[in-house]
């Protein structure tokens, strides 16, 4: 099963990470089915979600986000869209990633 793992740093700070993630939440409850749930942390908050098929975790902390994604047996193949879509909607949310 394919695993996704999807980085991006940020200057936010934590009060404005947390917005994004909750946008972020939103989004993927509405549009994609997933089914949310989050954990406050200190210096990091922890949110898991899942659906059949799909299951990860995106944790946030004030400078950084970092979406680890288990991908099952048959979105394995569609992984390259799947990452394209998630890019393109923290572009939205965040802006462009960096270009090295």
């Amino acid at each position: 099963m394919p695993k996704l793992k999807i980085e991006r740093e940020h200057t936010l700070g934590m009060a404005g990470a947390r917005l994004v993630a909750q946008r972020w939440r939103e989004q993927a409850e509405q549009e994609w089915g997933m089914s949310c749930t989050s954990a406050p942390g200190e210096s990091a908050d922890r949110m898991r979600f899942e659906r059949s098929g799909v299951s990860g975790e995106l944790t946030v902390t004030d400078t950084r986000f970092d979406l680890q994604i288990q991908l099952g047996f048959l979105l394995g193949a569609y992984s390259g869209k799947i990452v394209e879509k998630i890019n393109a909607n923290l572009d939205a949310l965040l802006g462009p990633e960096p270009q090295a």
